[in-house]
Order: C-alpha cells, then sequence, then structure tokens
C-alpha cells in the first residue's frame, strides 16, 4: 500500500516519505491540497520542445536556449533587445566599396600668357610705379569661359585669369570665352576699359564696346590695366607635359 506525504510524494513507508524524507504523521493518509499554481503571467513563456519560436515562428531545438533566428531566450522568456548604435559600432565595420578610378583631367590645349607690358605703362599715366619686365606669367585655359580680372574675397570674385598685381584693372574686367578652336573676349563694364590690338601694329586708343564679343585672330593682343598684356595662344607640348 502507497500513501501520499504532506508533500504530495506516494511512498510505501508510512513513518518517513521514501522521497522527500518528511514524517509521514497522519497527514500520510489523507491527500496533500494542492499547491496553488503559479500566476501565468509571471512567469516567461517557453517554447515547448520541437515547437515553434514564440517571437518568430521559426523551429526550435528541443534543447535550444535560445532561438537561433532571432535570439528569443527560451529559459527565461526574454525577448531579443533591439539592435542600438553601440551594437553596431561594435560590431565589424561595413565593407568599404572599392574606389572607383577618377578619369585624367584633361590637359589644356590653349594658354593664357599674361606680360608686365613697359609701353603700354607709359601710355596709361597710371601713378603705380611698374614692375620690372621679364618672362611671363602662363596660364592654362581649362574652361570654356574664363574671367579676366583681381579677386575679392568680401564680393566672392576669383579670376581665373588673376590680374590682382595690377591695380588698373577692374574687379570683373572682362570675360574670355571659346568653342574650342576660336576666342573671343568681352569687356564687362571695366573702369578702364579692354584694349584689342595685332601684334604687328601700334598701341590699341579705342576700347571695344563693353558687352560685345570681340574675336581673337592668333596674332592679336588684349591690354588691360596699367601694364597688364595678354596672349591668347595654343599650348605647347612642353606646357602640356607639365599639367599632367
Amino acid at each position: 500500500m502507497t500513501v501520499n506525504c504532506p508533500s504530495g510524494h506516494p511512498s510505501t513507508s508510512t513513518d518517513y516519505c521514501d522521497v522527500c524524507g518528511l514524517p509521514m504523521g497522519e497527514a500520510a493518509a489523507s491527500t496533500p491540497e494542492a499547491a496553488p499554481a503559479p500566476d501565468a503571467a509571471a512567469a516567461p513563456p517557453a517554447a515547448p520542445a520541437g515547437q515553434a519560436c514564440p517571437n518568430c515562428s521559426e523551429a526550435a531545438a528541443p534543447d535550444a536556449l535560445f532561438c537561433e533566428s532571432c535570439g528569443y531566450d527560451f529559459t527565461t522568456g526574454t525577448m531579443p533587445r533591439p539592435a542600438s548604435s553601440l551594437d553596431l559600432s561594435s560590431g565589424p565595420a561595413p565593407a568599404t566599396p572599392p574606389a572607383t578610378p577618377s578619369a585624367p583631367a584633361a590637359l589644356a590645349e590653349w594658354v593664357v600668357e599674361r606680360w608686365v607690358d613697359p609701353d603700354w605703362y607709359a601710355v596709361q599715366q597710371s601713378d603705380d610705379p611698374c614692375p620690372s619686365p621679364g618672362l611671363p606669367t602662363v596660364i592654362p585655359l581649362t574652361e570654356k569661359s574664363l574671367l579676366i580680372g583681381r579677386p575679392s574675397r568680401s564680393r566672392g570674385i576669383s579670376p581665373e585669369i588673376d590680374c590682382g598685381d595690377d591695380t588698373g584693372v577692374s574687379r570683373r574686367q572682362a570675360q574670355l570665352t571659346t568653342d574650342g578652336q576660336r576666342w573671343w573676349v568681352e569687356d564687362l563694364q571695366s573702369s578702364n576699359g579692354t584694349y584689342v590690338a595685332s601684334a604687328a601694329g601700334p598701341l590699341p586708343e579705342t576700347p571695344i564696346i563693353p558687352g560685345q564679343r570681340q574675336e581673337l585672330h592668333p596674332d592679336d593682343r588684349v591690354y588691360v590695366g596699367a601694364w597688364t598684356r595678354l596672349v591668347v595662344r595654343k599650348a605647347t607640348p612642353e606646357e602640356q607635359a607639365g599639367q599632367a
């Protein structure tokens, strides 16, 4: 004959429980009162063996502690923690795509020579002293439209053909434009005018009309400011090699 101990264990012994060792006493003949079931809300849900994960419905192994798909904790019923910026920063950095090699910059086929011309200075009656003449400054012409003038940081003016040392040149003196083969110059309402003349002729006396483009011939020279002479010509192979 078996009786139940006060904890509910079946026991063949009537003095002490065969399972837990508690004294049987008078309670051995009676069935102990069932312990109250734990609060279902307090206990975390767990995935029964062989059933789907409660969070993502993926199949779970019988002895799995975590869902391999979403990270659900079968032991505690804890939901997977959402990724944070800290988690992302601690992981491996995303792969950086290889940089696409940029195309080499096109070589300038044209240049402009900026000269100090004492003859032009002599007829301008400028109060500024004329710099010593020497070799010209050679500026590659890489755009189809270029500003001639003097830079001004406050006004945001950065001319491609910088004549900043000649105070007789306006901030926005003139514009050079090209179609790739021919060149034009246009005066931009400058203070002292823009002049064009052939290298074989005398110095010009009449400025070009502001706002009207004038085509430059191969031997033409552009005069601006108190001593500046500009010559537009094809770049030499040596000059193009220096740009590479």
